[in-house]
């Protein structure tokens, strides 16, 4: 199993492979897995600085795709709790607060801890899909792009080899 890991991490590693690991990584750390993508972006434009505008445009696809991810299973779990329970969920603060502020709140879901839930609970109340997703993107790619200049201009000799 380790060798398969290490070959894997490997492979993965290759330059050819860069923009589609974090294409994936960015999927997946916005689901509701416990993921963090911002390290596989900086990684990939730190070995490969011309890099940089392709890979804030695939990190933002693909966390914005896991967003969407989030807000179909927010959206399934919200009509499976009415099939089983037979009347609607009680409404809480939170809930109150992502209703009135709609799509648009989505622009925070690249907040750390709160981010990817938002897009579940966008799903959950039925919030229009495509302009959450909007508005997911301009903040995820806010994100991306801030945090990555950031760091490689604060700290510019702190991720070579």
């Amino acid at each position: 199993m380790d060798a398969w890991l290490q070959s894997l991490l490997t492979a993965l590693a290759l330059p050819q492979f860069g923009l589609s690991t974090v294409f994936l990584v960015s999927v997946l750390s916005a689901t509701l897995l416990p993921l963090g993508s911002e390290w596989a972006v900086l990684g990939l434009v730190k070995l490969n600085p011309e890099l940089f505008w392709p890979a804030m445009l695939v990190a933002t696809v693909g966390n914005t795709l896991g967003g969407g991810i989030s807000w179909w299973m927010g959206f399934g779990a919200e009509r499976a709790y009415e099939a089983v329970a037979h009347r609607k969920p009680v409404e809480l603060r939170a809930l109150q607060w992502l209703e009135r502020f709609g799509p648009k709140a989505c622009v925070l879901s690249w907040l750390p801890v709160v981010g990817d839930p938002l897009c579940a609970v966008a799903g959950w109340l039925k919030l229009p899909f495509w302009p959450c997703m909007l508005y997911s993107a301009i903040g995820k790619f806010l994100r991306y792009a801030l945090m990555t200049a950031a760091l490689l201009w604060i700290f510019p000799g702190a991720f070579t080899t």
